[in-house]
């Protein structure tokens, strides 16, 4: 009798619980290139977030943009604005636009999509000449654009 007690409260609070949903790249809305929703329905981890911008298999922001604050970067990049400054230049939705798909914010721009599954010319299945069988993933999670933008939001002047 305990344990059914034990058990039916678990699973009240769970039934209760606000559901995190993440929104899947193709639902994102944009306006005006801004994302106004989380897209992963948690707050993002501004250490993670570094790490992601810093990570060649992930978002390696660092291979286009300086950032001041890590200066332990080898070989920044000098081919994009320097992130310094761009949580007051831009605010938490617009930053969360950029990560995911600048090209709605900035059509020309050569920043990728980081949150895109579809909609692309020509891709490659990792190097091999091929094109890819199935559907392709984003190349950052819902959770890493958090986090990202997280990170983005410390940079003040």
């Amino acid at each position: 009798m305990k344990r059914t007690t034990v058990l039916a409260l678990v699973l009240s609070a769970v039934a209760t619980a606000p559901a995190m949903a993440e929104t899947a790249p193709g639902d994102v809305v944009y306006e005006e290139g801004a994302v106004a929703a989380s897209l992963s329905g948690a707050p993002g981890d501004p250490e993670n977030g570094a790490k992601v911008m810093t990570t060649a298999a992930k978002g390696n922001c660092v291979a286009c943009h300086v950032i001041e604050s890590m200066p332990n970067v080898q070989f920044p990049g000098t081919i994009a604005p320097a992130l310094d400054g761009v949580a007051d230049r831009y605010s938490e939705a617009q930053l969360r636009g950029l990560v995911a798909n600048a090209k709605m914010t900035f059509e020309g721009t050569f920043m990728p999509a980081f949150y895109k599954t579809e909609g692309f010319i020509r891709p490659g299945a990792a190097y091999t000449g091929k094109a890819p069988e199935g559907p392709l993933p984003p190349i950052l999670t819902a959770q890493e654009i958090e986090d990202v933008v997280a990170y983005l939001l410390t940079l003040k002047e």
